[in-house]
């Protein structure tokens, strides 16, 4: 199994990012998905949740509004579209699969917001 996240980067207060997360050597669609986060210092934090077929999606309050969880089943893939970036945003981002007790995680990516 294999998660491939991709997008981070470096963004000024209020712009926007768009993460990806590529799944291969899984059945895609059977798995819950959710991004993570981690800041230095801070504990990793449940950021937004999508179930398998993609009709319930849930967030940490300091997203909502902001952020948007969505999956492409067909093409093994779960994006983060994160807009009006804050610095508080600021950590690496991770993606995982659930399926029972199976976890699967991601390497992460960075993602700075800064001006």
């Amino acid at each position: 199994v294999q998660l491939v996240e991709s997008g981070g980067g470096l963004v000024q207060p209020g712009g926007s990012l768009r993460l990806s997360c590529a799944a291969s050597g899984l059945t895609f669609s059977s798995y819950v998905m959710s991004w993570y986060r981690q800041a230095p210092g801070k504990e990793r934090e449940l950021v937004a949740t999508i179930t398998s077929a993609g009709r319930n999606t849930d967030y940490v309050d300091s997203v909502k509004g902001r952020f948007t969880i969505s999956r492409d089943n067909a093409k093994n893939t779960v994006y983060l579209q994160m807009n009006s970036l804050k610095p508080e945003d600021t950590a690496v981002y991770y993606c995982k699969a659930a399926i029972s007790w199976l976890n699967y995680w991601g390497q992460g990516t960075q993602v700075t917001v800064s001006s």
